[in-house]
């Protein structure tokens, strides 16, 4: 049991940080079991998206995530799934605008007023050290 309060600290952050990590790991793990028992373009892009998620957090190297994606991959194309596509929004129609006040052309403003350059100081010169 640790002493110091930062130590009691460091503790009570750990677990926490464990309890989150474990959650993610959990919905990967789901997620990719339920990819292999059935492979669907959906089950296939929920495991890659928790795959990044957990390298997100930095539960999981993004190397080994890349690999398990490429695996899943594999497995998707020689179960003869497609590719997921994201589908795209509506195109919303645009709504009426309010009718805004005519803006004065450019020309018409003053120009902004320009600061003169700073001039460097110079630092004074150093003294040779005095002979004994």
């Amino acid at each position: 049991m640790p002493i110091i309060k930062s130590a009691k600290k460091r503790v009570r952050v750990a677990t926490k940080a464990a309890i989150r990590n474990s959650k993610t790991k959990r919905s990967l793990k789901t997620a990719m079991k339920s990819f292999v028992k059935k492979a669907s373009p959906e089950t296939h892009s929920e495991a890659q998206s928790n795959l990044d998620k957990a390298v997100k957090k930095g539960i999981m190297h993004k190397n080994k995530a890349a690999r398990l994606k490429k695996q899943a991959a594999a497995q998707a194309k020689a179960a003869g799934v497609k590719p997921a596509t994201a589908k795209k929004a509506a195109a919303k129609p645009a709504a009426a605008k309010k009718a805004a006040p005519a803006k004065k052309p450019a020309a018409a403003k003053k120009p902004a007023a320009t600061k003169k350059p700073a001039t460097a100081k110079k630092a004074p010169a150093k003294k040779p050290a005095a002979k004994k």
